[in-house]
């Protein structure tokens, strides 16, 4: 893999990490937190899954490129603004630990109407 120039990587994305906590039920509950703010970038792979009637509210994947970091999880899920990726998978491309690359997608909220 070619290093990307730090210009390519113009997008600021917060790294959320998981918190679980008891529910008092005998359950867990998930939330995440906001953990560092890392620079990257985002590049369009496809969707996934058919769209529901007739509208095109299907959740996205993307391809997004960081500089590297360690321990980085699927657990974990990148935030752009109002818009949250959960991580599928991330990889060190050459092993040269200069980049990480992590196959994200996009959470589409579902609204009650």
């Amino acid at each position: 893999m070619t290093h990307r120039p730090l210009g390519a990587r113009r997008r600021r994305l917060v790294l959320e990490l998981p918190v679980d906590e008891p529910d008092g039920f005998g359950g867990r509950l998930r939330r995440y937190v906001a953990g560092p703010v890392l620079w990257g970038s985002l590049e369009a792979l496809g969707s996934v899954g058919a769209s529901r009637g007739g509208r095109d509210d299907r959740p996205g994947l993307y391809r997004a490129s960081l500089r590297y970091r360690p321990g980085v999880t699927p657990a974990m899920r990148l935030a752009d603004g109002a818009r949250r990726f959960a991580i599928r998978a991330a990889a060190d491309p050459d092993g040269r630990r200069r980049d990480l690359v992590c196959e994200v997608e996009e959470m589409i909220e579902e609204t009650v109407p």
